[in-house]
């Protein structure tokens, strides 16, 4: 196939692209609009009673030390998904600079200056916006320019939660190991940034008594690209639909939907990681999902069934260099001791008591070997250590565990772990650069995602589990010099999910039965 250039992709995903754009720009002067308001007074306010300014300033400190991912995961309880809680936290994450420069700018004011002022007889609101809000007005812009710089990166982190944005195509592009996909993410997100700061800078240079002109025109501005990114994300389906970044950009997810069955369900672009919860409590209806994820079982999920075979084989097996292969020569007999341990059910099991009982992975694979009588004690080796990665969801990290205590129980390796790799992409490039000796992947992934073969090799080659794992295992032999090893038993692919007792009040149950529903046949 022809490789596709950056422009290509963004001629043909312009209207996408257009629609994250004004997305990205609503979230972000929202929250700082927001911030604005709360920042400012509470800068003022700071800096008329100082004794004040150190446990706010502390506390404002510590919020924009908390890990954007945490804190965008600390909102969704309280704020369900969407808009809101990438909101909030945008603004949380403004307030520092703003607070911080407004009461570092009046604190600045020269104290002659305050003197003259209220020897001239000016009460105190004279004082703030005749003295001190003038005088103090660039060093606060700055601040309002820091903030809108740190507002337009944090904010391609809002896709994790359902509230559109550059994110989408960036996470996408990521999972799928796709460098234009990122890159038209990337890209206008850091043109906006610059644009953005340009434009603050030349605010910037405004003179107080000019810029209070513009005091009403500005929030309305704000308003205005506030008004078109609740536009944008707003969906006219029967149906409220989440599809993780990786699934809205493959074959074997949003574009088979399409193609195969004609179903566009608009689906908002939200993280695996809440999106069944978020079905659970209502905020989505229709999800994209793992067919051994344990949260199906924990929060009562209904998959539909894929009746024009859509989703190829999606088998799991270790991949990994022939040469390191070659350089620890124990380790092949060693992870073949896992070959056809586990079924589907197995592994949902497994997933279960992860995703839902928050067991720790450890105890999980301990646990497993123990029962299938393959647990040893570690060996304490020092022969060589043998790195492990995983992407970051629940099933890798437990098979990450297993592997591990396997290596150092029936060998004299050492291993380490470099868990939570992010997408596809992330743990290939790894394995590609020696980074990790080996990660735990799926037939299918390999096929669509690292292989991108065509619609007519798919449907000869995913016919059935082996001539998918044959196909895949010959051609990453041929062109990355990696094998796959044995199999490990289960069929962990991708699926669509509603909650049970939805699917049984509308009578879905296959995925052609849905496009009838939001068809209203």
């Amino acid at each position: 196939m022809t490789q596709q250039s950056l422009w290509q992709f963004v001629s043909e995903q312009h209207e996408k692209l257009l629609t994250q754009i004004t997305q990205h720009l609503g979230l972000t002067f929202l929250s700082l609009l927001l911030a604005i308001i709360v920042g400012l007074p509470l800068g003022i306010l700071i800096a008329r009673k100082r004794k004040l300014s150190g446990s706010v300033l502390g506390v404002a400190g510590i919020l924009q030390t908390i890990p954007s991912i945490a804190l965008l995961g600390f909102m969704i309880p309280a704020f369900g998904i969407g808009a809101t809680p990438a909101i909030v936290a945008l603004l949380i994450y403004a307030l520092l600079p703003i607070i911080r420069n407004t009461y570092t700018g009046i604190t600045g004011v020269n104290p002659a200056v305050i003197e003259a002022a209220k020897a001239m007889g000016m009460n105190r609101k004279q004082l703030l916006f005749k003295v001190e809000l003038p005088l103090a007005m660039p060093v606060i812009m700055a601040g309002i320019r820091t903030a809108a710089v740190i507002n337009v990166g944090v904010a391609t982190l809002a896709s994790f939660v359902a509230a559109g944005g550059l994110g989408e195509f960036i996470f996408g592009g990521i999972s799928l190991n796709n460098t234009n996909m990122i890159l038209a993410g990337a890209i206008p997100a850091a043109l906006l940034a610059v644009l953005l700061d340009k434009l603050i800078a030349v605010l910037q240079k405004i003179k107080y008594k000019n810029f209070r002109k513009l005091e009403y025109i500005i929030p309305v501005i704000f308003v205005i690209v506030g008004a078109g990114y609740w536009f944008t994300s707003k969906s006219e389906n029967k149906l409220k639909a989440g599809f993780t970044p990786e699934f809205m950009g493959r074959q074997d997810g949003d574009l088979g939907l399409r193609s195969v069955y004609g179903l566009n369900v608009n689906p908002k672009v939200v993280n695996d990681a809440i999106m069944y919860k978020a079905a659970y409590e209502n905020e989505l209806d229709l999800i994209s999902g793992y067919s051994t994820d344990g949260r199906i079982k924990a929060f009562d999920l209904y998959v539909l069934e894929d009746d024009k075979k859509i989703f190829p084989p999606y088998f799991a097996a270790p991949i990994i260099k022939t040469k390191t292969l070659q350089k620890f020569p124990e380790l092949e007999k060693t992870l073949d001791l896992l070959a056809g341990k586990f079924n589907d059910s197995i592994m949902t099991d497994l997933n279960y008591k992860s995703d839902y009982l928050n067991q720790t992975p450890a105890k999980i694979a301990k646990d497993f070997l123990i029962k299938t009588q393959l647990y040893k004690h570690p060996r304490n080796g020092n022969s060589g250590t043998v790195r492990i990665g995983s992407k970051i969801f629940g099933e890798q990290y437990i098979l990450t565990e297993i592997y591990k205590m396997l290596i150092e129980g029936y060998t004299n390796y050492k291993v380490d772990t470099k868990t939570g790799l992010g997408g596809t992409k992330i743990c290939f490039d790894a394995l590609m650069n020696d980074a990790i000796d080996f990660y735990p992947e799926y037939t299918g992934t390999g096929l669509l995602v690292l292989l991108k073969v065509d619609e007519k090799t798919l449907s000869t080659v995913s016919k059935s589990a082996e001539s998918t794992y044959d196909y895949v295992n010959s051609e990453f032999q041929k062109q990355y010099g990696i094998r796959w090893l044995k199999p490990l038993g289960f069929n962990n692919s991708y699926a669509l999910m509603m909650r049970r007792k939805q699917s049984e009040q509308l009578k879905i149950k296959t995925i052609s039965d849905l496009k009838k529903y939001l068809d209203g046949k």
